[in-house]
């Protein structure tokens, strides 16, 4: 993979992002699972805050019944990169454990 803040094309991330929900559309990795109910979508998006805390890169969120949605993109550098990849697969670890289905 390319250096932290390069930007990567989707034939950059594909090996990277396979076996998550994320796709990599123009300019971000957008992923949407769902959850049992909400206050499930509530602790994913609990877990995903910490994990975005800590490593100091946080993604745009959507929020509903039974369903949670990422989007991810370095704005700094103006696309995707190392950083948007690394949190999706750690986005992805977290839905794995919470039992939320990529939709």
């Amino acid at each position: 993979m390319s250096a932290h803040n390069d930007l990567l094309a989707a034939a950059d991330t594909a090996a990277e992002l396979s076996g998550t929900a994320f796709t990599h559309v123009p300019g971000r990795l957008r992923a949407r699972y769902t959850t049992a109910d909400f206050a499930a979508a509530v602790r994913l998006l609990d877990a995903v805050a910490a994990v975005a805390d800590e490593v100091n890169h946080h993604p745009d969120v959507s929020l509903g019944y039974g369903r949670i949605e990422f989007e991810l993109s370095s704005h700094d550098a103006g696309g995707v990169t190392a950083r948007d990849v690394a949190l999706a697969q750690r986005i992805q670890a977290l839905a794995d454990a919470a039992g939320a289905s990529a939709d």
